[in-house]
């Protein structure tokens, strides 16, 4: 946003930062940062899964 001429402060604002400085170290952050960043994490141990709604709330749902 800082790069299409949005001022800085609109952007703490946005972000909901009380203090400049917050919104400052999204700036200071280059690519290489991030990446190592990334490198640091792991893949989550979770199963995914679709949300089945009970026959109930679809009989609810239909009578609306």
């Amino acid at each position: 946003m800082l790069q299409s001429g949005v001022p800085f402060n609109v952007i703490a604002l946005w972000l909901g930062h009380e203090k400049l400085t917050t919104t400052h170290r999204y700036v200071e952050a280059d690519l290489a940062m991030k990446e190592r960043a990334l490198a640091r994490l792991e893949e989550p141990n979770t199963k995914m899964s679709r949300y089945k709604a009970p026959d109930s709330l679809m009989q609810f749902l239909q009578t609306l």
